[in-house]
C-alpha cells in the first residue's frame, strides 16, 4: 500500500509537470475566419470627408458601433468626419479570439471602403484603446496611407494573443507572427487573480523581449496622439507611453507626437474626447 501511495504521490507532480508544458508549447490552429474583419461606416452629408478608422480593445465586437460611443460619433460626424467602426475579433464573421489577426487583411479592408465617394482617402486617421492602441500603431507604422494615429491607454510592445495558451501573437504581418513579448510561467498567477497590471508588468521585466517586441513607431506618416491614466490598473499605459515618446525622440520622429498623461484609470482617455477633437481640427482638419 506504502509503495502504491509512493507511486502515486511521484506521478501527480509528472502529470502537472506535462499540463504545464502542453499549455505553453500548444498553439492553437488558426480558424477559417482568420482575415476576415467587420465592419460599420458611418457617413455625413458633405463630400471628402476625412476617415477616422476606430478600433475597440480586447473585450472584442465592434465597439464604436456601442452605445457609449454614440456620443463621440455624432460629434465627429457633425465635425465632418466619417467614422469606420472595425470589429477584428469576437465580431459577426471574425476570428473569436484575439490571435494573430492579421495586419493586411484589416489595412486592405479600410483603403477599399477609403474609395467610396463621400471619403478624401488621403486624409485617414487611425484611433484606438488598450490593444486596440496596440494594433493601431502596429498596422500605421507598417503601411503609410495613415496621416494621423490616436492612441488611448496603449503599449510600446506586442504582447500575445488573448488564448489560454498566450504562445502566439497578437498580430500576423505579410503571413508571419508580429514578435511579442511572451508571457513567462510566473505571470499565471497574478493573471488567475485578475491583477492584470502584474502579469504585464512582469512581461516587460524581459528587456531583451522587451527590445525585440516593440512597436517601430518611428516610421508612422503622420502626427501622433497618447492620452494616459497615471491609474490605469489593466497595464502600464503611462510608462509604455512615455517608452514611445523617447523611442520617437532617439529616432528623431520628424512629425508631432505629444502624449497626455491623465489623472485616472485605464478608461480615463475616453473622458477626454477634447484633446482627441483639437488634435484633429489641428492636424486632419476636415475643411
Amino acid at each position: 500500500m506504502k509503495k502504491r501511495t509512493k507511486r502515486i504521490l511521484l506521478i501527480i507532480p509528472m502529470i502537472f509537470i506535462a499540463g504545464i508544458i502542453y499549455i505553453f508549447t500548444y498553439v492553437p490552429s488558426l480558424p477559417k475566419e482568420n482575415g476576415v474583419v467587420e465592419t460599420l461606416l458611418y457617413l455625413g452629408d458633405s463630400d471628402n470627408q476625412p476617415l477616422i478608422v476606430a478600433f475597440g480593445g480586447a473585450e472584442g465586437g465592434i465597439d464604436w458601433h456601442r452605445n457609449h460611443m454614440k456620443g463621440k460619433r455624432d460629434s465627429l460626424i457633425q465635425k465632418g468626419y466619417a467614422i469606420l467602426a472595425i470589429g477584428y475579433f469576437n465580431a459577426d464573421g471574425t476570428p473569436r479570439n484575439l490571435d494573430r489577426i492579421s495586419l493586411d487583411a484589416i489595412s486592405d479592408t479600410i483603403m477599399n471602403i477609403a474609395k467610396k465617394n463621400k471619403i478624401d482617402e488621403s486624409k485617414i486617421a487611425l484611433i484606438g484603446g488598450s490593444k486596440g492602441g496596440e494594433l493601431i500603431l502596429n498596422l500605421a507604422s507598417r503601411f503609410n496611407q495613415y496621416k494621423a494615429v490616436i492612441a488611448l491607454s496603449t503599449s510600446n510592445v506586442t504582447f500575445p494573443a488573448i488564448t489560454w495558451s498566450a504562445n502566439t501573437s497578437s498580430w500576423t504581418y505579410k503571413g508571419n507572427e508580429v514578435a511579442y513579448v511572451p508571457a513567462p510561467l510566473k505571470t499565471i498567477s497574478p493573471a488567475l487573480k485578475g491583477d492584470l497590471f502584474t502579469a504585464f508588468s512582469m512581461m516587460l521585466e524581459d528587456e531583451e523581449a522587451v527590445k525585440n517586441a516593440e512597436i517601430h513607431v518611428e516610421n508612422i506618416n503622420g502626427p501622433i496622439l497618447i492620452l494616459s491614466g497615471k491609474e490605469d490598473d489593466q497595464w502600464p499605459s503611462t510608462s509604455m507611453s512615455n517608452q514611445i515618446i523617447e523611442r520617437l525622440k532617439n529616432k528623431k520622429f520628424k512629425h508631432f507626437n505629444e502624449h497626455i498623461i491623465l489623472n485616472g484609470g485605464h478608461i480615463e482617455p475616453l473622458k477626454h474626447f477634447d484633446l482627441v477633437y483639437d488634435f484633429l481640427e489641428k492636424h486632419l482638419p476636415a475643411k
